[in-house]
């Protein structure tokens, strides 16, 4: 849900010394026994490059995800078979894109992508301001059919639109913009009508989904919580910037109401999905470690109670997503890259 997410919790040279070298897609491997209790038929799916953000397709039976791979400089969006075949590209291949997601028909995808301001990836975070990520004025989301084709363009604001997510059942989309002047949620239909703020605190919102039920919400946020925090984030936000590590996760009804803070970590805590049963929160924080880099999902009770590590990967693991039949996971992680800045879609068994 969230393109920047996955380079912001890497030290800055990584991004310098990151090669792009080809990548050719991959039938998964596998499957390899973690020694997990909660995964199972553990399986790595692509092989080589930055890969992140997988998302189900309604019938279980194909994943979209991004990626910069071959000789792109940046994200787009692909997608591929839930055993990794048949990897192919669905953006326009132009700019720099983020957090595709299926329509519940199936047929259809959303995503964030900068290609109406250029053909170019726009210009990385100034990272002379701090460990920031961009938040970049030329995103919006489009609509597209699943081959890329028939590209329709859903917001128009003037600033960021990203991050959308939604409901198969409730046929509604939770999305990120600066339309208020701030980072808000806001919802609209899928046909890009009807939009609507449902968060109005001051300081970034993002990274929401649904429950699967479509009656309850859940997203990560970074409120400034004094004078030198508020002013930090306003300046940054001026130059379309913000700083990723101190973000906590917030459940609230599906129209943003009754509001609850899930984590109080002090920490990074983001990419946050239901369980198949809504009654709990499975997340990604660095949480033993603010000022790391070292990422393990946890999962927590939908009430803030009964917090519990799933992975010891090592390394940087988050954007887990449940299949649509509750029984397999799919989840981004650096664990076996061949690089040290290689991140890979793997899936696996989830066992209750």
């Amino acid at each position: 849900m969230f393109l920047h997410t996955r380079y912001a919790f890497l030290p800055a040279a990584a991004l310098v010394a990151f090669t792009f070298a080809s990548v050719a897609p991959m039938k998964a491997q596998g499957p390899v026994d973690l020694k997990n209790e909660h995964m199972a038929n553990v399986r790595q799916l692509t092989n080589g490059g930055q890969n992140a953000e997988a998302y189900w397709a309604p019938d279980g039976k194909r994943l979209i995800f991004q990626s910069t791979r071959g000789e792109a400089k940046c994200d787009q969006e692909y997608i591929m078979n839930a055993d990794g075949s048949d990897q192919h590209l669905v953006s326009t291949g132009k700019g720099r894109t983020t957090c595709g997601y299926f329509l519940p028909d199936g047929k259809h995808i959303v995503y964030g992508s900068t290609h109406l301001a250029g053909d170019a990836c726009p210009a990385d975070a100034d990272r002379s301001k701090g460990y920031v990520w961009a938040v970049y004025p030329s995103y919006d989301i489009f609509l597209a059919k699943d081959d890329g084709t028939d590209v329709k363009r859903l917001t128009s604001t003037d600033g960021y639109d990203a991050e959308a997510t939604i409901n198969w059942k409730t046929k509604s989309m939770v999305y990120t913009s600066m339309a208020s002047g701030d980072l808000d949620l806001w919802t609209m239909k899928l046909d890009g009508s009807a939009k609507k703020q449902i968060t109005k605190s001051f300081g970034y919102d993002g990274g929401a989904v649904y429950s699967h039920d479509g009656k309850k919400m859940i997203w990560r946020a970074g409120y400034p919580k004094d004078e030198a925090q508020k002013k930090r984030y306003t300046e940054l936000l001026k130059d379309n910037l913000t700083s990723p590590m101190k973000m906590e996760l917030f459940i609230s009804d599906a129209d943003g109401k009754n509001v609850k803070q899930l984590t109080d970590f002090n920490c990074a805590s983001f990419a946050p999905t239901f369980t198949p049963d809504d009654q709990q929160i499975l997340f990604s924080s660095n949480k033993h470690n603010c000022d790391g880099r070292k990422f393990e999902l946890f999962v927590i009770n939908v009430d803030g109670t009964g917090l519990k590590q799933v992975t010891e990967l090592g390394g940087f693991t988050s954007f887990p997503e449940f299949s649509p039949d509750g029984k397999k996971l799919v989840f981004v992680t650096d664990w076996h890259g061949k690089s040290q800045y290689e991140f890979n879609v793997f899936t696996a068994d989830w066992k209750k």
